[in-house]
């Protein structure tokens, strides 16, 4: 795993839960196994994985597995269930940066966010910093520019 740590730096580490399916016995009343992996996405590895504890969730796992990886210069990406301050402040801690989803689970930073960019996009950006990417593609007679990637600083 030393070659994939030092492949993975400054690349994508996505994290994620999943229920295994058929791990639920109803006759022994005992629930599903919830897993939070950690995919290093280029290289196609799971660096880590971390089962929920009973009756809880990813929120309380995701830090758990965080703490078990170097993550140091990496870009971790979670979804909505893991927008959350104290992963945030953990990847943070551990040097790396994050990409968390936001969705109306937390609504009122979701509209803290719509906010912002309606500003920024009333005033054209300006006193905000930031960088963006853009991709060219040419074919079927056009060419699409597509923004993929915009970071705030």
């Amino acid at each position: 795993m030393n070659a994939v740590e030092e492949a993975t730096a400054g690349r994508v580490v996505a994290i994620d839960g999943k229920t295994l399916r058929h791990s639920y016995d109803k006759k022994k009343r005992k629930s599903a196994i919830h897993m939070v992996s950690a995919f290093a996405a280029e290289n196609g590895v799971v660096l880590g994985q971390k089962k929920t504890d009973d009756k809880s969730n990813e929120i309380t796992a995701i830090p758990a597995l965080l703490e078990l990886l170097d993550i140091k210069g990496c870009i971790i990406t979670i979804d909505a269930m893991g927008c959350q301050e104290k992963i945030a402040e953990k990847i943070i801690s551990k040097e790396a940066d994050y990409i968390l989803a936001v969705k109306d689970n937390q609504k009122q930073l979701h509209n803290e966010i719509i906010d912002f960019f309606q500003t920024a996009l009333k005033y054209n950006f300006k006193g905000v910093q930031y960088d963006y990417f853009e991709e060219a593609h040419k074919g079927h007679g056009r060419v699409e520019m597509l923004v993929t990637g915009l970071v705030i600083r």
